[in-house]
Formats: structure tokens, sequence, C-alpha cells
């Protein structure tokens, strides 16, 4: 067993809460998690990357569990997201780290590449196209815009909460399960989930990372093609995103390269966890 941290972090005018593993001295890989998750999201990839000699950082982003949760939807723009990254880089004591990010994560990891790609020294995206890829397809592209429908539902003002709520969130459980293969969670890490969602103001909070998307206009980073080293996990069988938005995020990333698991859906680290470890790990030496 790996031995974990947990620390309260103030990074660009929030507190987060970080899980942290590994070796002070090794070099900082940085874990971000998406929707609906949180630091445990990454419970089999810490432990692993740790006892390789890695400094992994996993923080509940703002908004999530127990971090700070600033009110309005202003305070989730994808650019105040990404300089909460580049703050626990700064608060590791790190020029560069490794950024490996899934879903929303995944995002914010894009973003934050094309804002301040002198940070980031490789780059691990899961089941995410790049963020010129989402705009060309969302509400543009036919399939994707029906695959997105959650995305219009949740700009709805305090019905989502509500109806995720309800029977201590097995709505919630019940829509996130249905996105992945039978069996892949168990009830003691469900539970684990329910608790986080019902931390106070958490499900909101969440919420907003999307209301953001959707109703503040962030121009996009003028630096959208990427120099650094990337690659690209994605779980084929996503019920959330075309599997096109994969390959035509390879536009963006020169240096990069794009590997299907065919038998995955969008929760791909933890239906295939070991095989996510090993392409993981091939990749960043």
């Amino acid at each position: 067993m790996i031995p974990y941290d947990h620390a309260m972090i103030t990074t660009n005018g929030v507190r987060l809460h970080v899980v942290q593993a590994g070796p002070p001295e090794g070099k900082l890989m940085l874990m971000l998690h998406g929707f609906p998750e949180f630091w445990y999201g990454w419970r089999n990839q810490i432990d692993h990357f740790a006892a390789q000699g890695w400094r992994v950082w996993a923080p509940d982003q703002r908004g999530y569990n127990i971090s700070e949760k600033p009110p309005g939807i202003a305070a989730y723009t994808r650019d105040k997201l990404a300089a909460d990254v580049i703050g626990l880089i700064d608060a590791a004591g790190a020029e560069r780290c490794t950024l490996v990010a899934h879903d929303w994560g995944a995002a914010v990891a894009w973003w934050t590449a094309m804002e301040y790609p002198e940070r980031i020294e490789k780059l691990v995206i899961l089941n995410v196209p790049h963020p010129v890829i989402t705009a060309r397809t969302v509400g543009k592209d036919w399939e994707q815009t029906r695959k997105s429908w959650y995305i219009f539902a949740f700009q709805i003002p305090f019905l989502p909460e509500w109806s995720a709520s309800l029977g201590d969130y097995e709505y919630a459980a019940k829509a996130i399960a249905g996105a992945m293969r039978p069996g892949t969670f168990s009830e003691a890490e469900w539970a684990e989930y329910r608790r986080a969602w019902a931390q106070p103001g958490a499900f909101s909070a969440m919420l907003n990372w999307y209301r953001a998307a959707g109703q503040i206009r962030t121009p996009l980073p003028k630096n959208r093609y990427l120099q650094m080293p990337t690659r690209i996990i994605w779980g084929a069988q996503d019920i959330a995103l075309i599997k096109e938005g994969a390959e035509m995020s390879m536009e963006f990333v020169p240096k990069g390269d794009l590997i299907y698991i065919e038998e995955a859906g969008h929760f791909v680290q933890h239906e295939e966890p070991e095989r996510v470890n090993r392409l993981i790990e091939e990749f960043v030496g």
C-alpha cells in the first residue's frame, strides 16, 4: 500500500484538496479528474505511478468533493480552471509536470497546455477532444449534438441537482453506470462517490462547469497547436463523445499519438485500468 497525504492547497484564490503520493523528490505527475468524479477517480493509477517513483498529485478540482466551491458560474470558466493547475504546479515547487487527465479534467488539461505550454512536459488525454474540435462538433455535428443532450439539460437551474440527488444519488449513479461496463464499480466504490456528491454545494458547483461553458464565452488561447509529446487514449464505446473527435484532435498535436481501446467506454481508466496504466507508463517513461 502506498501512503497518501491529504493537503489543502491554496491556488488561484481557492483552496483545493489534493491527494499526494510518491517520493517528494520524484518528477511531478498531476492527475485531473472529470465529471462527476473527484481525486478517487484515479485510485487505480495513483499507487501504480507513485510506486514507480513519480510524485503524484490528484486534486479535487474546484467545486468537487471537499475542495472550495466558489459561488456563481463565472468561477468555473476554463481559463480559471487552467490557472488552478498552474498554481498547483507552483505549489509543488516544480517547473513542469506530466499532466494526465480525463473528461472535464482533460478539457482543462488541453486548455492549460495551450495557455501555458512551457509548464507541461508531457500530456496524456483520456476521452475528450481538443477544445477546437468540441467547438466544431457540439451543436453543429448531429451525432455529437445528440450525444451531448445532457449538456443542454444541465443548463436548467436547480432541476438537475434535485433529480440527481433522489434516493441518495441513485439517479446519478445509474446515469454514470450506464456509461461504463456493467460491474465496473463495487457498491463500496459507489458509496464513496455518493459521499462526495453529497458534500454541501458540491453537485451545483460540479454542474456550474457545464453552465459556465454553455453561458460564458471564453476565447480560445491563441496557441492551439501543442508541441509537447501527447498521447490520447480513447475508449471507443464512449456514449457521450463521437470517436471521430479523437481523430480530428490529432491535427493539433504534431508530436501526438492516438490509441483506441475498443472494448472500453467513456470511463476507460476504470474499465481497463491495467491497460491504461501500461499505455501511460510506456509513454511517460
